[in-house]
């Protein structure tokens, strides 16, 4: 299986950047791991949208996988009390 070319948002880069040290390491190790297997388990198809969603503690990662160009795109970052809401 050939891995993944992962790609990080401007604006979820600059979430991860304002997380705290301890989740913002768990959270680059986990987007790192996406490049290998980028449905890795416990990983969520988000119902209303055509993206995924990893947790790590109370935040969660939520990206798309393109299987055409062998990409995925990380394009939020966020504690769950917000990651879901639009216009955030």
């Amino acid at each position: 299986m050939a891995s993944y070319e992962v790609f990080i948002t401007a604006s979820a880069r600059r979430e991860i950047e304002d997380l705290e040290k301890a989740y913002r390491i768990r959270v680059m190790r986990v987007v790192g791991d996406l490049r290998f297997d980028p449905r890795p388990a416990g990983c969520e198809k988000l119902s209303s949208l055509d993206r995924y969603r990893v947790r790590v503690g109370p935040y969660r990662i939520v990206y798309t996988i393109d299987d055409a160009v062998v990409t995925v795109v990380v394009v939020k970052v966020g504690h769950r009390r917000d990651v879901y809401r639009r216009g955030r």
